[in-house]
């Protein structure tokens, strides 16, 4: 059981669309968008305390890779804007 603020468990590569979708199902609702080096992305910041940042690659006008960073060394040397809805 995860606690509150706990990262979501992920695997460490996941391909295909049907199979990307599955797996980010139900937990995106909780990514905010951001700014991540200057770059779209999101967010994952539970409390307001950054935890996973993703970034994107996108090719012919489709998301092609979707990074997530979850060290938290890295996470604070982002240059991480998260943006209001």
């Amino acid at each position: 059981m995860q606690g509150e603020g706990a990262a979501p468990a992920l695997a460490a590569e996941v391909r295909g669309a049907a199979v990307v979708a599955d797996t980010f199902s139900g937990r995106a609702r909780a990514a905010q968008l951001a700014l991540v080096g200057g770059a779209a992305g999101a967010v994952w910041a539970p409390g307001g305390q950054p935890r996973a940042a993703f970034t994107f690659t996108i090719a012919r006008g489709k998301i092609a890779a979707i990074d997530i960073l979850m060290d938290p060394d890295r996470l604070g040397q982002l240059d991480l804007v998260i943006l209001e809805e």
